[in-house]
């Protein structure tokens, strides 16, 4: 570590030391105007064995019980990295270097887990219905609901799904190491949108380092660090494609593809279920769509929004369709014979046995040659006929018509 680095973390150390309580909202502020702060904290970090790596992670741990946002989201950037460290010395089998890191990941878990009353919280969570909208899709396109009474009677309810309340750490154990890992990497979810592009970086790397580590692949990505297997969880890996998955949408698009398809590859082999789900699925997403690199745009996640339809398409068919169009067929064949066919000539006679055997004998009188339109009686002789002709399709009393 260069003697520059440790002169702005020594000042930096110094500063908050002497800060009033009334001047932490703009000394917090004022973090982001020092550019060279975090790649040298990153340094200190990295160094296992650096003189300031306690101090440091001390510092880090009061800016994030301060209870000031900002400052909280300071020390979250940060989470990746201390995570690297803190497994990478787990693996390794040396613990002593490494207190200083745990203290400051427990401190941060412990914070978390209860409320400012100091009572345990527990999360909720509530589960997307399909049959309610979203920006990830649209009822309409899956197709129609059932309406029946478990679908009425369900209707308008969501499920909520709860996650706690957690249990207090002193220490890290086997057991528990990833229940508290997990957890820090949900909270660390949650500020995404106020991560730095190094932080992201972090990520990425945090990703792809745990899950080929001690594999066949970690020889393909050329990584010579740890060469011991690391162990993971599921929900553990869940949490790292979800905030891979922001880093793919937020400008680092390279490391973000690289460590999304080396997270899917752990999972392979460890034949999670859950981690294999969510990955697929934004792997699919991603297909064919261009990634822009927006590190200096508002941060976002790129999803594909279905356009809004009616819930019943205009060409559907349905029994009053059916009887319109037969209606409106049978009026355009009718209209197209008295069109086409000019002035009316004597119409046929026509004669009806009804049911009864009697025959009704029909013939209207006959026209006068020369005239342009039939007179009043004649044409109602006309639709009287029609009348009747539509009486015998639709099946009403029984008989023949006779030609």
């Amino acid at each position: 570590m260069f003697a520059m680095d440790q002169g702005v973390v020594g000042e930096w150390l110094a500063e908050f030391k002497t800060l009033p309580e009334a001047a932490v909202s703009g000394y917090a502020a004022s973090l982001k105007e020092k550019t060279s702060l975090v790649p040298a904290l990153y340094k200190v970090i990295r160094e296992n064995y650096s003189d300031l790596l306690e101090p440091v992670c001390h510092q880090l741990f009061e800016f994030y019980r301060s209870g000031e946002p900002q400052l909280q989201h300071f020390t979250l950037q940060f989470l990746p990295e201390l995570l690297w460290s803190y497994l990478s010395v787990t693996s390794s089998r040396d613990p002593h270097c490494s207190g200083c890191i745990e203290a400051l990941l427990l401190g941060i878990y412990n914070l978390e887990i209860v409320d400012r009353d100091g009572q345990s919280r527990a999360l909720s969570f509530t589960v997307p219905s399909l049959s309610k909208p979203s920006v990830y899709h649209e009822p309409s396109t899956i197709g129609s609901l059932a309406l029946t009474e478990g679908a009425l009677a369900n209707h308008g309810l969501s499920r909520v799904v709860y996650s706690g309340p957690h249990l207090q750490r002193e220490t890290f154990t086997a057991q528990n190491r990833f229940q508290v890992l997990t957890f820090l990497l949900l909270c660390y979810n949650a500020a995404l949108s106020y991560m730095t592009a190094l932080s992201l970086q972090s990520l990425c790397q945090l990703g792809s380092r745990v899950c080929i580590c001690g594999y066949p692949r970690q020889q393909l990505r050329r990584y010579k660090g740890i060469s011991s297997r690391m162990m993971v969880s599921s929900d553990f890996l869940v949490q790292l494609i979800t905030g891979i998955h922001y880093a793919l949408c937020n400008g680092e698009s390279d490391l973000g593809s690289k460590a999304l398809e080396d997270v899917l590859y752990r999972a392979q082999l460890e034949l999670f279920p859950e981690p294999l789900l969510v990955g697929n699925a934004i792997r699919s997403s991603q297909r064919g769509a261009a990634l822009k690199s927006n590190k200096e745009g508002p941060r976002c996640i790129q999803v594909e929004i279905t356009p809004s339809a009616s819930r019943i398409s205009r060409n559907a068919v349905t029994s009053m369709s059916i009887r319109g169009h037969r209606w409106k067929r049978h009026e355009s064949l009718e209209s197209s014979v008295e069109t086409d066919a000019g002035p009316p000539g004597p119409v046929p006679e026509i004669s009806v046995t009804v049911a009864n055997g009697d025959a009704q004998r029909l013939r209207p009188e006959a026209q006068a040659p020369g005239l342009a339109e039939p007179g009043p009686d004649s044409r109602a002789e006309v639709r009287r006929q029609k009348s009747l002709r539509r009486l015998l399709e639709d099946g009403g009393p029984s008989g023949r018509v006779q030609h």
